[in-house]
């Protein structure tokens, strides 16, 4: 059984879902008409207030994935999980990279104007990385909400204590005693710490220096657990590379446990609070008793399944629809590399003609289907007369083996997208993934 379909009505109010093959009908005899591809929606072109029923919406938030389900009378009307942006702090970092080295090349006594944008930030500004995936978990609530008849909202959020999570036997004055408790600068800290002995060599005295055990350009922080006391005569380059330095972080990255994924979810939890008063919060251990009451295997639309307060499940839709990001604009200042299918390097390239987006009546993130194949993609890139083809999980689709572009003469278009890739799955077929 598939999804369902929105439905509302020529005045713009929102009514019960309906089956695609209706939706196709109503369509096709000109009763309906399509004002939104995500999620679908179709309106009315005649007068009809219909059947209302008590409705549901389940929203399991998260960092990576957001899992949304529609629920009525023991029936799940729509299933849905949303793949979220990781690649915005990557992408901001190497711009940030670019724009120094070219101020530093080219107005080397430039003078410095980063205290200029503190007093720009407003009271409740968050980091670009963060902000894109906090908007976007309140976005998709409200493009339900807006093609749903007066649902009832169930959100699950998560509250970590970081404290707790670093050290469980902390308590009382604890959370007000740091690492730092005691000690003017981290720098200190970290020397006192160490007893201003090299952890490399073990040499007591010299020059000093910080090391981060892993390094700032693969997702190191700045906590004191991630740095140690290293002398001038090791912090070298070659240690960096292939030496002593370079054995800890693989060590230490293996056995690395990050608090970002925490850290976001007590951000997230505030920020819904806010944007929906209205709604229902609940937390993921009450969400994993109800989900075994249903008999539900985890999985992210499961778990919306299961918030959204449903007792029993009568109906059940056996295809699930995978919503995942498209980044159409990729500018030159964010690549490192020159993108696939590019001949002519950064610097000898015209900014407006270095990525290309459409060619031959194909665009990128198009849905198409290869010829005298049941093989259907997204693509993700053009190379002349031949392109780039993904399924939703990154993988490669082609005609041989030998090479990953596929000829646009082989092509039929399904669907023209803009910058969400949208495919229906079945539900055995996920859970492989």
């Amino acid at each position: 059984m598939p999804n369902r379909v929105f439905v509302i009505n020529k005045h713009g109010q929102a009514l019960m879902p309906c089956k695609p093959r209706k939706a196709r009908v109503l369509l096709r005899t000109g009763k309906a008409k399509v004002i939104k591809k995500e999620p679908f929606t179709i309106q009315l072109l005649y007068g009809s207030t219909g059947y209302k029923q008590a409705v549901s919406l389940g929203v399991d938030s998260g960092q990576r994935h957001i899992g949304l389900a529609v629920t009525s009378q023991a029936k799940v009307l729509f299933q849905t999980e949303v793949e979220l942006r990781q690649d915005v702090k990557s992408l901001l970092d190497t711009r940030r990279t670019y724009r120094r080295s070219r101020r530093n090349r080219k107005t080397r006594y430039r003078k410095a104007r980063f205290l200029n944008r503190i007093a720009s930030k407003k009271a409740n500004w968050l980091p670009p990385s963060v902000a894109s995936k906090v908007n976007h978990n309140i976005n998709w609530v409200k493009r339900l909400l807006a093609v749903l008849p007066k649902p009832e909202l169930h959100i699950e959020v998560g509250k970590f204590d970081m404290q707790k999570m670093k050290n469980p036997n902390i308590k009382g004055e604890g959370y007000q005693q740091g690492d730092l408790y005691g000690y003017q600068t981290v720098k200190q800290f970290v020397l006192a710490r160490d007893n201003y002995t090299c952890q490399a060599c073990k040499k007591k005295g010299g020059k000093l220096k910080i090391h981060h055990l892993i390094y700032r350009s693969l997702g190191g922080t700045n906590t004191v657990d991630n740095l140690i006391t290293v002398c001038s005569e090791c912090h070298t380059t070659k240690n960096h590379q292939t030496g002593i330095l370079a054995k800890w972080c693989q060590d230490k990255k293996q056995v690395h446990k990050s608090y970002k994924g925490a850290t976001f979810m007590n951000i997230l939890r505030r920020r819904l609070f806010t944007a929906f008063p209205q709604a229902k919060f609940q937390y993921g251990a009450w969400t994993t008793l109800q989900r075994a009451d249903l008999g539900l295997a985890k999985s992210h639309y499961n778990d919306a399944v299961a918030i959204s307060g449903i007792k029993q499940i009568k109906v059940k839709p056996t295809r699930i629809v995978m919503f995942k990001q498209f980044r159409k604009k990729k500018r030159s200042l964010h690549e490192a590399t020159a993108r696939k299918g590019r001949k002519t390097t950064n610097v000898m390239s015209k900014r407006n003609a270095k990525n290309t987006k459409y060619a031959k009546g194909f665009w990128l993130n198009d849905y198409v289907k290869i010829k005298d194949s049941r093989s259907k993609g997204y693509i993700s890139g053009f190379s002349k007369a031949t392109c780039y083809i993904k399924d939703i999980f990154e993988n490669y689709l082609t005609v041989s083996p030998k090479y990953k572009q596929v000829a646009l003469s082989k092509l039929v278009r399904i669907t023209h997208n803009n910058n969400w890739s949208r495919q229906e799955i079945n539900e055995k077929n996920y859970q492989m993934y």
